[in-house]
């Protein structure tokens, strides 16, 4: 069996870090705007609470307690 070598180009197909970046944020943005679409909430995180919330279609939060 030959010892095949690979390197992070292999890994990542090409992609730079930036495309790969720009490729999961949109993966998220379209998920999102799914689940929007299907009246489900979305996890987000509020930065000056420090916690996570539930958004629903609504508009509602629901803040999740530390577990």
């Amino acid at each position: 069996m030959e010892n095949i070598e690979t390197n992070e180009l292999d890994r990542t197909c090409g992609l730079t870090d930036e495309e790969l970046t720009e490729r999961f944020c949109e993966a998220i943005r379209i998920e999102n705007e799914i689940k929007r679409v299907k009246g489900l909430p979305i996890s987000r995180y509020d930065e000056e609470r420090k916690m996570a919330y539930l958004e629903y279609p609504d508009g509602r939060r629901e803040y999740q307690e530390n577990v």
